[in-house]
C-alpha cells in the first residue's frame, strides 16, 4: 500500500491542489515535526514545496475549504497557515484520519496517548482534528520565500512586499522561490513583480497562464508558452527579455522572415545544395515548421470543443489537398466519430512509422501548460500520397507541417515546404504573425520561424562506444543540434546515426537557416572523418 511510517512524523500519497494552481496533483508527502513536505515521487530527495506547521496553522474540513472537490468530502481536507494553504484528497477517509490526526499533534505540540508515531496506514485515532473557522480559507495563501536563500540572491524588497500580499500571493511567492532556487529557468528569472502589478486583472490572470507550466515544473529550462496568438506582444515586457535569454539576441530584436535563396551568405555559386558535393550519400531528409491558426486560442488555452473545431477547420483545407495530384493522400483522426477516425492498431502503426506523434500527456511541461489536455480529441495528421508530406493537427502548436525525403538535394524538401505552405494559406486560412516576432508558435524556443531543417548521418566516429556526448560537444560551436532518430530526447541508431540540425530558429530567415544546415554539415563532416 502506498502509505508508510516514517521514524518521526509520517509520509504517504496525497493529491494536492493549490490556490493557483489548480490542476490536481499525486504527490509523496512527508510529516517530520512541525515541518510537512511533497514532493513529485517517492524517491525524490529534494522536495517540490512544503510549509512550517505553527500555532496559528489548522486543519479545514472539505467543507469548510469552499472549493469544489474532485472526489467524495469525506476523502478531503484543507491544511491551512498564515502563509499558505493547501488543498488534499486521500484515497478513502481512514487515511484522512490518520493525516488529520498527525497534523493535528504537530500543530499543537501533543503527541497521541500511546505516544506512537502516526501512521498513514494505522487505524485512526479518536483525537478530533482543530478545524478553523470557514473564513479562514479566505485569507491569501502564500509561500514561504527567503529573500536571500541559496545563490545568495537579494530580492527588491517592494517585490517581496507585492509577492507576499493580495490574490496572486501563492503564485507570486512560488515564482520568486523559484528564481532562487533555480535561477536557469528562464520564466522565473526574467518575472518582474513590478511590471505584474502594473497590469489588468484580465492580463494578470493570463501571464500566469503563460507561466504556468515552469512554475509546475521548476527545471524547466523556458517555463513559459504562449496561450493566445497576441501573447507575445501583449506581454512584450516579458517575453522580450525571456526571448533575448534564450535566442541571445538584444531585447528590441525584430525578426524577418524570408524563404528566397538568393544572396544568402554561405550559398554555392549555383544554389544547389547538393549533399554529394560534400562526399555524402542519400540522407533522410527533412524540413517542418510550427504553425497556429490566428482565428483560434494555442493550445495551452484550448478547450475540447475549440480542438474538435480546428480539426474540422482543418478538414476543409485537407479536402483540397487530397484532390491535388501533387499531394493526395488522406487525414488520419483519432477523434471519435471523426469520419476519418482509425483504428489503434493504424494509429500505433503510424507512430511506429515516425509519421504520427505520440500521446503528450507523458511530457510534464505540456501537460501542465495544457497543451497535451483532451487527448486524443481534435488531434490527427494528414499524410500525402507519396508520405513525403506530412501535417500534424494537435500537437505543441496547432499544426506541425513538414516535408521529407531521402535524397541529395536539400533544396527539394525546402521548396517543397514553402510551396506547401502556400497552398494551405491559399485555402483560406490565416496563420499566426507578429509585427516584431514572426511566426507565432506556442513555445518561445520556435518563434520567429517555427522552422526546423535536418538530416540523418552516421557519425560512427564521433559516437564510438555509442554515445553522442563528443558529437554535441562539436556541433554546438558549429551552431548544430543532436538528436536522436526519434526527436529529442531519443538514442541514436546504433550505427551512430544522428539528427543534425541548425540550432538557431529566431531573427534568422528561412533560407538562412537550410543553408546553415548544408555548411554546418560539411563542417561536421570534416570533423567526423579526422576524429
Amino acid at each position: 500500500e502506498n502509505r508508510t511510517v516514517c521514524s518521526s512524523g509520517m509520509e504517504g500519497e496525497l493529491h494536492k491542489r493549490g490556490n493557483f494552481i489548480k490542476n490536481w496533483k499525486p504527490r509523496w508527502f512527508r510529516l517530520q515535526g512541525n515541518h510537512l513536505e511533497y514532493f513529485k515521487n517517492k524517491s525524490d530527495k529534494s522536495a517540490a514545496g512544503s510549509v512550517n506547521l505553527c500555532a496559528q496553522s489548522s486543519i479545514q474540513t472539505a467543507s469548510a475549504c469552499n472549493i469544489k472537490w474532485p472526489v467524495d468530502q469525506a476523502q478531503c481536507f484543507g491544511v491551512h497557515t498564515p502563509k499558505r494553504t493547501l488543498y488534499l484528497y486521500a484515497s478513502d477517509s481512514s487515511t484522512v484520519s490518520n493525516w488529520t490526526k498527525a497534523l493535528t499533534e504537530a500543530i499543537t505540540g501533543k503527541s497521541g496517548a500511546s505516544g506512537a508515531t502516526p501512521s498513514a496506514s494505522s487505524s485512526a485515532g479518536s483525537a478530533a482534528p482543530a478545524v478553523a473557522p470557514a473564513a479562514a480559507a479566505a485569507a491569501p495563501a502564500v509561500a514561504s520565500v527567503s529573500p536571500t536563500a541559496n545563490a545568495g540572491i537579494q530580492l527588491d524588497e517592494q517585490a517581496m512586499k507585492a509577492a507576499l500580499t493580495g490574490p496572486y500571493a501563492e503564485a507570486l511567492a512560488r515564482v520568486l522561490a523559484i528564481k532562487q532556487t533555480h535561477p536557469n529557468n528562464l520564466m522565473a528569472k526574467h518575472f518582474d513583480v513590478a511590471y505584474f502589478n502594473s497590469l489588468s486583472d484580465a492580463d494578470k490572470k493570463g501571464l500566469l497562464q503563460v507561466c504556468r507550466s515552469g512554475i509546475e515544473n521548476p527545471d524547466s529550462g523556458m517555463g513559459c508558452y504562449a496561450m493566445q496568438p497576441a501573447d507575445y506582444d501583449r506581454f512584450k515586457p516579458f517575453f522580450s527579455k525571456v526571448l533575448a535569454g534564450y535566442h541571445k539576441v538584444g531585447e528590441d530584436a525584430k525578426h524577418v522572415n524570408n524563404w528566397s535563396l538568393e544572396g544568402v551568405a554561405g550559398l554555392p555559386a549555383d544554389g544547389q545544395l547538393d549533399l554529394t558535393k560534400l562526399g555524402l550519400p542519400a540522407l533522410s531528409m527533412r524540413v517542418r515548421v510550427g504553425r497556429n491558426l490566428a482565428e483560434f486560442p494555442l493550445p495551452g488555452a484550448m478547450t475540447k470543443q475549440d480542438r474538435i473545431n480546428l480539426e474540422k477547420r482543418m478538414c476543409e483545407a485537407f479536402d483540397k489537398l487530397k484532390a491535388m495530384p501533387e499531394y493526395g493522400g488522406r487525414y488520419n483522426s483519432l477523434t471519435e466519430g471523426h469520419p476519418d477516425k482509425i483504428s489503434d492498431e493504424e494509429y500505433k502503426q503510424l507512430v511506429k512509422d515516425h509519421i504520427m506523434f505520440k500521446d503528450m500527456a507523458a511530457d510534464p511541461y505540456l501537460a501542465t501548460a495544457g497543451i497535451a489536455s483532451d487527448w486524443p480529441f481534435g488531434r490527427g495528421c494528414y499524410v500525402s500520397e507519396d508520405r513525403g508530406f506530412i501535417i500534424w493537427v494537435g500537437e505543441e502548436d496547432h499544426l506541425r507541417i513538414m516535408c521529407m525525403k531521402k535524397g541529395t538535394l536539400l533544396n527539394e524538401v525546402f521548396d517543397r515546404l514553402h510551396t506547401a505552405l502556400q497552398v494551405v494559406e491559399s485555402t483560406g486560412l490565416k496563420f499566426a504573425t507578429s509585427g516584431d516576432y514572426g511566426c507565432v508558435t506556442s513555445c518561445p524556443t520556435n518563434l520567429g520561424t517555427g522552422m526546423r531543417a535536418s538530416v540523418h548521418i552516421q557519425l560512427p566516429n564521433l559516437t564510438k562506444g555509442g554515445s553522442d556526448a563528443k558529437a554535441k560537444e562539436v556541433c554546438k560551436p558549429l551552431g548544430l543540434s543532436v538528436r536522436g532518430l526519434g526527436g529529442e530526447h531519443t538514442a541514436i541508431g546504433a550505427d551512430g546515426t544522428c539528427d543534425i540540425s541548425p540550432s538557431a530558429r529566431f531573427c534568422i530567415t528561412e533560407s538562412a537557416i537550410i543553408t546553415a544546415l548544408y555548411n554546418g554539415v560539411k563542417q561536421l563532416k570534416e570533423k567526423e572523418d579526422s576524429a
